[in-house]
């Protein structure tokens, strides 16, 4: 069997007892928690040169741990020389204890290696409880060979929770010690 996520064994002895405590939560089903992670690239210059858009799903593919699945386009764009069905990127979505090994790497380790960096926007919520935010350099990531790397590329990353407020999804972020600016 295997060894629970760090930051799970957080959310579960410390976090959730601290987040009844200040929303006054009766049933344990109300007690906001993540319930998913999305990472996504988008590679623009996909459409000159394929070969990038699969640098990118295997960036992602290391980093995440899980094998990522590349987008195509829905639809042709003539101005941005794009066909229906072209390759334009890669995503993954993160369940489980993965996500929480990667929100523990990205929190510990990829966010203070982001140059100049000051803590994320805390007004980068949706309205409903998810967190989204961007990425400029993949190469972070501690998974990612700087000497092996062509091009640098930027990349989403969408945190969904079961908050039905952003007060709420602040607050159980903000204890799973994500880099919130004051």
């Amino acid at each position: 069997m295997a060894s629970v996520p760090r930051l799970q064994a957080m959310y579960d002895n410390e976090i959730r007892p601290a987040l009844t405590e200040e929303f006054g939560y009766r049933n344990v089903m109300m007690i906001p928690r993540v319930t998913k992670v999305t990472l996504n690239i988008g590679v623009g210059e996909a459409v000159k040169d394929s070969k990038k858009a699969r640098a990118a799903a295997d960036a992602l593919t290391l980093i995440a741990g899980q094998k990522s699945v590349v987008t195509r386009a829905r639809m042709s764009i003539a101005t941005f020389r794009l066909r229906e069905g072209m390759v334009i990127g890669a995503k993954v979505t993160l369940r489980g204890m993965r996500m929480y090994e990667f929100l523990d790497r990205l929190i510990t380790v990829a966010l203070p290696r982001v140059r100049d960096f000051r803590g994320l926007n805390p007004r980068s919520f949706d309205g409903q409880g998810n967190y989204s935010l961007g990425l400029r350099e993949h190469i972070v990531f501690p998974e990612i060979d700087y000497d092996s790397v062509q091009d640098i590329l930027g990349m989403d990353v969408s945190i969904c929770t079961s908050a039905r407020s952003d007060v709420e999804a602040r607050s159980l972020l903000a204890r799973m010690n994500m880099p919130f600016r004051q």
